[in-house]
């Protein structure tokens, strides 16, 4: 570690706060870390680098950044705090040397409807000032050209306590720019009723379509039938207007049925909260298919989609009103604001044009502030939070990055890396984790973390700079250099999949033929229109899989067995042995320990301060009651199945009396995806980035499609996991599937049977086909961005 100064008596002429240039970390134990010792210098840029769930986000993240932010807030008042997230102190003996830490994670944006780029960098909040103090003509304060405020006018007597109480008159209003038809939202859903059942036929017989509506047993169908609202024997088309409006719009109510007091409630409001409340990736594919199905959004047609009222549309500034400039690519954007000259708003202006240039600085300038935060990819959302951070003046802080190249085609990797390098150059302490070599080739320290994953994981390999790594016999000092090969012969389409005229946001009319029965990756820059040409025009059918980039949502009670469907069939086999019902196996109904409610901790809330969580007395952490850990199958007790690792598993249910087909499918399928060391019962909250693209990929791999479509599954993977990845995605090929890949890794792409790239640029300079065809041709084309970086990937 040269290139950082120990803590310890300063030399000659220095000053003692000069020696403190070290973040020191001693016995780390968050997640799976054991006992970890590290020394970090300061002001220079770290990479930790290892293997998807060595430990790297539990020692960056979980630890050294978890404690600078809570140091921090110690430092507000306990009443502040009160409305702050409190954190508990992290697992570590000593940490010392800490400064600021900003954190720069890969969370996607919040998929509210309402949040955009331009709310999310706060340049919608200067533009609305701007617009609001030049716009032509003047229709009221900043407020009023805000899609998120609604207009509101009130009037009436108020009582005012003050000495002598008396009531005075007082009128309110406030103008707001929110398109009262969509609410600001911009589009309007539409639940299509055919979907939902089949009008010709009555309650009884059997109307609903929905999935699991059965009307013979079914509690919620009864509850209709039985209501009183309306007749169970007449076709739904014959209702009168107040029995159909009943039926579909009902307010909640108490109800009778069988003599047990049940809630009726319309059918519209019943599925919003039933099923579009719900985490679409979470939903058995059937059920997805049905939402996927039933509900449409379909633009607003009284502000076409701009969310804003037709006041906030009519003001202008040059004939250009908020909601054009909006809609407008951020770098067009730019050259507009530059043109503006008043100098009674010049320092908005400067700081609008010094906010808009980050964007195109970035990469992000094909962007543009009206498009929903929710669908921004990860590597996109990453670099928006980046934004807010390039122009700050403040040195001597942590910046702390999850894999800033995600999302990135090699060309723009370049450009991250000099951004990290310039944040180190003005001071400032750079903690990057990440798998990608280009990025790993600029640091400036290396902390390498394995040697495997899970309980393999959690201990430091290797500290040093990136020479030495090379030299280093870690699983990231052997594959640092490695370079996929092409591949020497490409299999054979077995047909195609014709898109026609695609012009889904920056396609360009785009014509092309994506073959089936062969692995096909779709490349190009970031913003070429990759995701918009695959997700907008190969719909997603019955005989297409599509794994997009979503992150999959569970709280601390979910785990693997319980989101891919796993534990279904092991509760089942739990109850068919000993004879009683399969609620009692699960920790989230009737099996729960009274005491815990079945999560397996006690959890005490100390207001300001952070909660302290105690293992549960009475059931010790298992989750069950005791009465339930006295059924075993195959020997063993639901906690202790919970509590084994996926491969574990998959030999207990294989083989022997505890064999259970239905079980060991699903976990054959984590292990495919490199699980195999996950526990059963490990809350989906302590997972990383990549371990949940595994998982959801491993769900999906159960669902019966022909053509799969992964965009980008390779995020989160280390060097050694993208090999494995290679293989399944050939295992899928080879059984007869198709498989088309969004991605920006060279590897993957070497290992196409077919390429299609898009570009030559972003935005309006994308979306366009560049180049079709095997990667040898792409290779020996050169013609092409990706032509040249895979070109110098294998050495060609």
């Amino acid at each position: 570690m040269s290139s950082a100064k120990r803590p310890g008596t300063p030399g000659p002429g220095s000053h003692v706060a000069d020696s403190h240039d070290l973040i020191r970390v001693h016995g780390a134990r968050e997640n799976n870390l054991k006992d970890v010792s590290v020394d970090i210098p300061k002001r220079r840029l770290t990479v930790f680098t290892g293997v998807s769930g060595s430990g790297k986000s539990s020692l960056v993240f979980n630890t050294i950044a978890a404690e600078s932010q809570r140091l921090i807030n110690e430092t507000y008042s306990a009443f502040v705090q009160g409305f702050m997230p409190t954190l508990a102190r992290p697992e570590v003996d000593v940490l010392d040397g800490l400064t600021t830490a900003i954190i720069v994670d890969q969370q996607r944006m919040g998929a509210d409807p309402r949040s955009t780029v331009g709310t999310a960098t706060d340049v919608n909040a200067m533009l609305r000032i701007l617009f609001s103090r030049l716009g032509e003509p003047r229709i009221g304060p900043p407020s009023a050209y805000s899609f998120n405020t609604a207009s509101v006018r009130a009037s009436g007597a108020i009582t005012v306590e003050r000495g002598n109480k008396k009531a005075v008159r007082a009128t309110f209003e406030r103008t707001g720019g929110m398109c009262t038809h969509c609410e600001g939202r911009g589009t309007v859903s539409d639940i299509d009723l055919t979907q939902l059942y089949d009008d010709s036929k009555s309650l009884a017989e059997g109307a609903f379509t929905i999935p699991g509506w059965k009307s013979d047993s079914q509690w919620t169908v009864q509850v209709y039938a039985q209501s009183g609202f309306v007749d169970p024997d007449k076709p739904i088309r014959e209702y009168t207007e107040k029995e159909l409006r009943d039926f579909l719009y009902g307010e909640p109510v108490k109800v009778k049925v069988n003599g047990v007091n049940l809630t009726y409630e319309g059918l519209i409001p019943k599925i919003q909260k039933s099923f579009l409340s719900k985490d679409k990736e979470a939903m058995q594919p059937h059920i997805r298919a049905f939402v996927e199905r039933a509900v449409t959004f379909t633009t607003c047609p009284e502000c076409e989609g701009t969310r804003l009222s037709e006041g906030a549309r009519s003001s202008k500034i040059k004939k250009i009103s908020i909601a054009d400039a909006c809609a407008m690519e951020i770098r067009d954007l730019a050259e507009w604001v530059r043109d503006l000259t008043e100098p009674s708003v010049a320092p908005l202006l400067t700081a609008l044009r010094d906010t808009l240039d980050y964007f195109v600085e970035i990469g992000l300038g094909y962007l543009s502030l009206d498009r929903p935060a929710g669908t921004l990819s990860g590597g996109e959302a990453q670099r928006v939070k980046m934004i807010r951070h390039l122009g700050s003046s403040l040195t001597d802080t942590t910046y702390v990055f999850d894999e800033p190249t995600v999302g990135l085609h090699p060309h723009d990797i370049q450009r991250m890396n000099d951004l990290l390098l310039r944040l180190r150059d003005k001071g400032n302490t750079v903690l990057v984790v990440e798998h990608k070599p280009e990025a790993i080739a600029i640091a400036d320290h290396v902390v390498d973390l394995g040697p495997g994953a899970g309980t393999a994981g959690g201990t430091v390999c290797f500290e040093g700079t990136v020479e030495e790594l090379r030299a280093a016999d870690t699983v990231t000092g052997r594959h640092l250099d490695d370079r996929a090969v092409l591949k020497e012969s490409v299999r054979k389409p077995a047909g195609a999949l014709g898109i026609r005229d695609a012009r889904t946001h920056n396609l360009q009319g785009v014509d092309v033929d994506v073959p089936l029965g062969v692995l096909c990756v779709v490349t190009g820059v970031a913003g070429s229109g990759k995701s918009s040409l695959i997700h907008g025009s190969v719909p997603a059918g019955a005989d297409v899989v599509s794994v997009d980039q979503s992150p999959i949502k569970g709280s601390r009670r979910s785990n693997p067995a319980t989101y891919t469907g796993l534990l279904d069939p092991i509760r089942k086999a739990f109850a068919k042995a000993n004879g009683v019902k399969p609620a009692l196996f699960s920790a989230n109904s009737e099996g729960a320990c009274p005491t815990c409610n079945g999560a397996g901790v006690i959890y005490t809330d100390l207001a300001m301060m952070a909660g302290v969580a105690t293992p549960c007395e009475d059931c010790e952490g298992k989750r069950f009651q005791p009465a339930v850990l006295e059924y075993r199958f195959g020997g063993r007790d639901i906690s202790e199945v919970l509590a084994m690792s996926v491969d574990q598993a998959e030999e207990f249910f294989g083989a022997g009396e505890a064999r259970t087909p239905a079980a060991h499918k699903i976990l054959q399928r984590l292990s495919d995806v490199g699980l195999g060391y996950l526990t059963l019962g490990q809350p989906l909250t302590t997972l990383s980035g990549g371990e949940r693209q595994r998982l959801k990929l491993a769900t999906h791999m159960g669902e019966k499609g022909g053509v799969y479509v992964l965009d980008e599954p390779t995020t989160g993977l280390h060097l050694a996991d993208v090999e494995q990845l290679l293989g399944l995605l050939d295992r899928l090929v080879d059984a007869g599937k198709s498989v088309i890949v969004i991605e920006h890794h060279q590897a993957v792409m070497a290992h196409a049977d077919w390429i299609i790239d898009l570009g030559p640029g972003a935005g309006h300079d994308g979306g366009r086909v560049v180049f079709e065809g095997t990667p040898a041709d792409l290779v020996a084309d050169r013609s092409t961005l990706t032509g040249e970086h895979l070109a110098a990937y294998v050495g060609a």
